[in-house]
């Protein structure tokens, strides 16, 4: 018996251990369903009630605001999840109840199907595919660590590969849930999405006798002491939740989703900074600790700026794509939503490149440093809003302008995502202090998570603004940051001191 066991952990999947297969497409299917629901969501809340494929009939302000909190919290809540598999589940248990969650988020949404109501099940949808987000996404790339004991590149090369699968699901989640929920119901394609999870859920289990012991709970506590654990957890998130929903209910009674949504963003702000200014006065880090915190808050701020840019391509890009380019091929309309998986495709293209040209400039001794290459990808990111700015200059008048804007504005964000994204997490893992790593990883998150807010709040005032003035705001706000970025490379850089 054990020695079947052990056979079924020397398997290899391409030079990779056979556990890597269950956790690739297991990932790949959840992308596939969020990134296929994220392709529809601004398009059907703005989409008219009266139209023969009928959407929820919001304004552009009121669709921006929720998809914002909506992406918001999907960040957000990757810290309670790693939490609660780190002390109470494990991460195995934590991705397949997620992806539960997540599978009933979506067919909550489709629900009008069986005559049920659009907003109720809706907005119910919202939460579910939050709440299983945060306990599925930060787990499931733990797990891929956990199979690489010895670390080293071999572990590189395996999330390399697992990142493939992210991007290969978010590129035929938005063409296949588009053709669907664009050409046929929305529902359809919500539907679709579930049904993408619930796939992923099902290879997960069959999978799960490879992974050996990766995800599973490593349990200090006593039985009785985790059982208590797991009763205060459960009752501390209900409650949570609880609060949270009726403060927020309460406060729009008062004001606007928009409204709500700033103060929430302003207030994230006003934490992080307070958190910082604590770190660095009132701990006893070392001063070089305390430098490489400036780094950090520094990196926070840009990374912040850069994805409440690139995350237009969710909302105001997409309504873009929907309202104001060709998409005729022939007879035949191509789905705005399809644009959406170019970013994907384009990933999968340019990774092995990037990952080929740091290593040649390693190798000369040329290779960008971190707060160079964030500055590239706000610069790349500047670059794709005022090619499009352009494009959208075009498009006066009612004329239609041709979908190459967008492809060209989503190759040189790609650019800049792959500039910036990949040395994020890398960089806070190097600067952060010891005993910090972990709080960093969340500060970082809640950077990312502010982005994602600002984003659709930015996306919201297409109902005030032409696409040709919002999108040359923007540009131009991310062009000056990433310009400072470029001036203060070098004083930044030495900051952080000797960085490995």
């Amino acid at each position: 018996m054990e020695s079947n066991a052990q056979d079924l952990l020397d398997r290899r999947w391409f030079g990779h251990p056979r556990g890597l297969s269950t956790l690739f497409f297991t990932e790949l299917w959840e992308r596939f369903s969020y990134y296929g629901m994220r392709a529809l969501l601004v398009l059907f809340m703005t989409t008219a009630a009266m139209e023969g494929n009928p959407g929820l009939e919001f304004s552009t302000g009121k669709a921006g605001a929720i998809y914002g909190l909506y992406t918001f919290f999907v960040y957000v809540l990757a810290l309670p999840g790693g939490w609660i598999a780190d002390n109470i589940w494990g991460q195995r248990k934590a991705v397949f109840v997620g992806g539960c969650i997540i599978s009933l988020g979506h067919f909550t949404m489709a629900g009008p199907l069986l005559g049920l109501p659009d907003n109720g099940c809706f907005f119910l949808g919202l939460m579910f595919i939050v709440i299983g987000t945060g306990l599925l996404k930060p787990n499931v790339s733990t797990m891929v660590g956990d199979l690489y004991p010895e670390g080293g590149a071999r572990r590189d090369a395996g999330f390399s590969v697992f990142y493939t699968g992210i991007n290969l699901g978010a590129f035929a989640g938005p063409i296949l849930t588009g053709w669907l929920g664009e050409g046929y119901n929305w529902h359809y394609g919500f539907s679709l999405a579930g049904l993408g999870m619930v796939l992923g859920l099902i290879q997960y289990r069959m999978g799960a006798k490879y992974l050996g012991g990766a995800g599973l709970l490593k349990r200090t506590d006593s039985a009785a002491k985790l059982a208590r654990k797991t009763r205060v957890t459960y009752i501390v998130c209900v409650a949570a939740f609880v609060v949270i929903a009726v403060a927020g209910w309460l406060l729009l009674q008062r004001m606007a989703l928009e409204d709500l949504a700033q103060v929430l963003g302003y207030t994230v702000i006003v934490v992080a900074v307070l958190y910082f200014v604590y770190l660095l006065l009132l701990t006893n880090h070392t001063r070089l600790e305390k430098r490489r915190l400036l780094v950090i808050f520094w990196l926070f701020i840009l990374s912040a700026i850069f994805w409440s840019g690139f995350e237009q391509a969710g909302s105001s890009l997409n309504l873009f794509a929907r309202d104001a380019t060709d998409r005729m091929i022939g007879g035949w309309e191509l789905p705005a939503s399809w644009l959406q998986s170019i970013n994907a495709c384009f990933i999968i293209i340019l990774a092995p490149v990037f990952g080929s040209l740091w290593i040649t400039l390693a190798r000369m001794q040329r290779n960008p440093s971190i707060p160079l290459k964030f500055a590239l990808g706000l610069l790349g990111l500047a670059a794709g809003f005022f090619v499009i700015a352009w494009g959208a200059a075009n498009a006066t008048d009612g004329n239609l302008v041709s979908p190459a804007w967008l492809v060209v504005t989503y190759f040189l964000h790609t650019v800049g995502e792959l500039s910036l994204s990949p040395v994020g997490l890398s960089s806070i893992t190097k600067l952060a202090p010891s005993g910090r790593v972990g709080q960093m990883m969340g500060v970082w998150f809640i950077g990312t998570a502010l982005g994602n807010l600002f984003a659709g709040l930015v996306a919201g005032r297409l109902e005030d603004l032409t696409p040709v003035a919002l999108f040359s705001n923007v540009a131009m706000t991310i062009c000056i940051a990433g310009l400072m970025a470029l001036v203060l490379f070098i004083p930044v850089k030495k900051l952080m001191g000797r960085v490995d």
